[in-house]
């Protein structure tokens, strides 16, 4: 597929909560897709001090702790910034309901222009793949994830990660619709219209 046809931004986002049910934010990524590549010279990324501390559970897996995060602003301070940077754009993310809900849940009246699930895709670009997590699908792919930031499970990571294994898969896409067509969860934006049937009027 040629990019030139592609959104005019595109943003591969992700992010990590305190554990807090719902969550609170702690980190937000949105790395830009510019050129068939991700750009991290000019990617977001925020990290957040939650109102509610971060749980152990939640700090085992992104290895953020209240400590590291004591010195960083609170969500409001940072949600503009956030909101500027992610205005106008399609979003991707891995299992993006998820990332969807908690950031128009931070971001009230926030919408993206569409979003595409990297999980989605992936059922539909490698029906026979043993699993579609993140971590099964690196494997698959055999993605080099030398100049990745940060680590596995913080949002940097996760959304370079996400973004080379989106640039894989849309590779096997003639054109955008056709993409959309298979990562869009249904109901949410950019979601193709569904076919009417056919009416004798």
């Amino acid at each position: 597929m040629n990019p030139a046809n592609w959104p005019d931004r595109l943003l591969v986002v992700d992010v990590e909560g305190n554990g807090a049910n719902p969550p609170d934010l702690v980190e937000v990524a949105a790395l830009p897709i510019r050129d068939d590549q991700p750009d991290t010279a000019t990617a977001g990324a925020w990290l957040v001090r939650p109102p509610v501390p971060v749980t152990p559970f939640a700090t085992k897996v992104h290895g953020l702790t209240n400590d590291r995060l004591a010195g960083y602003p609170t969500w409001s301070e940072v949600a503009d910034g956030v909101r500027a940077f992610l205005d106008g754009a399609w979003i991707c993310a891995h299992n993006a309901h998820v990332d969807y809900r908690v950031l128009a849940r931070h971001l009230p009246g926030w919408e993206p222009t569409g979003v595409i699930d990297t999980l989605r895709l992936s059922r539909a670009t490698y029906p026979d793949a043993p699993s579609h997590s993140l971590d099964a699908l690196i494997d698959h792919t055999r993605l080099d994830l030398t100049d990745a930031p940060a680590q596995r499970h913080r949002a940097t990571y996760d959304a370079y990660a996400t973004a080379l294994l989106f640039l894989t898969m849309a590779a096997r896409y003639e054109t955008w619709a056709d993409l959309a067509t298979a990562a869009v969860p249904p109901g949410l934006p950019g979601a193709p219209p569904p076919e009417q049937e056919p009416t004798l009027w």
